[in-house]
Formats: C-alpha cells, sequence, structure tokens
C-alpha cells in the first residue's frame, strides 16, 4: 500500500501543495480539506503538484475540480503539477495526466511540467496535446 501523503509549502507568492500516494475515495477528503485550509487561511493562488501521485481515481477528480470552482469562486488562481510523459521516473507521472484526459477534464486546468514554472508568472501552460499515453 502507498502512503497517501499532503505537505504544503510557498514559491513566489504561491502557496504549493504536494501530493503524493494513491488519491481516491479513502484520501481525497483530506486533501479537499487541505484545500479549503489553504483558502480560509487567505491563499488564493494555490498549486496542486501531483507529480507524484500514483493513482487517481474519480473521487480525486472530483476533488480537483471542486478545488477549480473554489479558487474560481474567490477569484483565486489553480495550477496543477503533471510532468509530460516519460519526465518523471515510472509511469506514476502521467497517470492523473491520463485519467483527466480521457474524462475530457484535462482542458479545465492550466498544467505545468514542474513547481518552477507553475509559479512563473511568465510561463505559459503545456500545451493539451500529451493527454493520450
Amino acid at each position: 500500500m502507498v502512503a497517501f501523503k499532503v505537505t504544503d509549502g510557498e514559491r513566489a507568492g504561491w502557496t504549493v501543495l504536494r501530493v503524493s500516494g494513491e488519491l481516491d475515495l479513502v484520501t481525497s477528503p483530506e486533501l479537499r480539506q487541505r484545500v479549503h485550509d489553504v483558502v480560509a487561511e487567505g491563499g488564493h493562488r494555490l498549486v496542486l503538484d501531483l507529480s507524484e501521485v500514483d493513482f487517481c481515481d474519480s473521487s480525486g477528480v472530483g476533488v480537483l475540480i471542486a478545488t477549480r470552482r473554489l479558487m474560481r469562486s474567490c477569484k483565486g488562481h489553480l495550477r496543477l503539477i503533471l510532468p509530460a510523459q516519460g519526465a518523471a521516473e515510472g509511469a506514476h507521472a502521467h497517470h492523473v495526466n491520463r485519467v483527466l484526459g480521457a474524462l475530457g477534464v484535462r482542458r479545465l486546468f492550466d498544467v505545468y511540467a514542474d513547481l518552477g514554472t507553475a509559479a512563473d508568472e511568465t510561463a505559459a501552460p503545456l500545451q493539451q496535446a500529451f493527454t493520450r499515453a
């Protein structure tokens, strides 16, 4: 069993939540709570680093969509880190990307390959062309 973990940090004015493990029915409430805590503390610029997520089911996708909705409702910004296929070690690096693409919701998110570009105001999101592997 892969341990689920959410760690927080800050980079260039963005709150960063690094998620690792499996994002599923059991673990998604923890991520949802952490996101709500960030917003309650005044955080309106959020990066979710999903590069170490091994598995994501519909509950996890639901949390991502709810996070997008929450950030938009408070005039905030959400960016996801999902490395391009082959960019990180192992197949898990693009699992979430494939799930979002298969469900047709990948286009809803601003996706970046790494924290450096996600926290850079001048960087453009990745193209959506690599969602199918």
